[in-house]
């Protein structure tokens, strides 16, 4: 992982407060439902969302190829098809997958670089949403075209949309990485703003 640097002018969204809302989403209610996002370093994607109110668990990972390269070094070569990702495990009546999107969109990465996260280079640090069923594509997809039509971001999203075949869990010492390490520079330089951010954006989101 690189420390990352300030994100480019051509790829920063509109202020906050005009942020859309995704145009469709899914019940809020039913028993506990899970999406797999990629967003750069899971570290990262992982802290911004366990402070939020409703999300049950979350869990980094690797999605996109077999199970024989899904480990840290295999991915880390950028040889593999795999991407880091987390799941996200998640009570629908408290807060739903347009709501975890909108996070993703706005505060958790940049949805409009291709293939990085800063000075993180390669496929596995792709932004790219592992659906799990076709009601999960048209949510994400809709939203995706409304960012894109409203202009939200000075340059087009290239947040791919991926069928999940399977999300393999990461090794132990990855899990819960950022709020075991608070001290790390990665974790202190990238992590953090990201998790700020979120409280900043989303207070009426957080757990107490």
């Amino acid at each position: 992982m690189a420390l990352e640097c300030d994100l480019p002018a051509a790829s920063r969204s509109a202020p906050h407060h005009k942020f859309p809302d995704p145009p469709e989403d899914l019940p809020t209610t039913g028993g506990p439902q899970s999406i797999v996002l990629a967003g750069g370093c899971f570290w990262c994607v992982e802290a911004v969302y366990r402070q939020l109110d409703g999300v049950l668990d979350v869990t980094s990972g690797y999605a996109g190829d077999q199970e024989s390269t899904a480990n840290y070094e295999a991915v880390c070569s950028g040889r593999t098809r795999h991407a880091e990702v987390i799941k996200i495990d998640y009570d629908p009546a408290r807060i739903s997958l347009g709501r975890l999107l909108k996070v993703y969109f706005s505060a958790a990465h940049d949805p409009t670089q291709v293939d990085r996260q800063g000075n993180d280079h390669g496929r596995q640090y792709r932004s790219a949403i592992f659906y799990a069923d076709e009601d999960q594509k048209r949510v994400a997809e809709s939203y995706i075209h409304a960012l894109d039509a409203a202009k939200v971001f000075q340059k087009p999203i290239a947040t791919t949309l991926e069928p999940l075949e399977t999300f393999f869990r990461a090794e132990a010492y990855h899990q819960d990485y950022a709020a075991r390490n608070p001290y790390q520079p990665y974790i202190a330089g990238v992590s953090m703003p990201k998790v700020e951010k979120t409280r900043q954006y989303f207070p009426d989101q957080l757990k107490s």
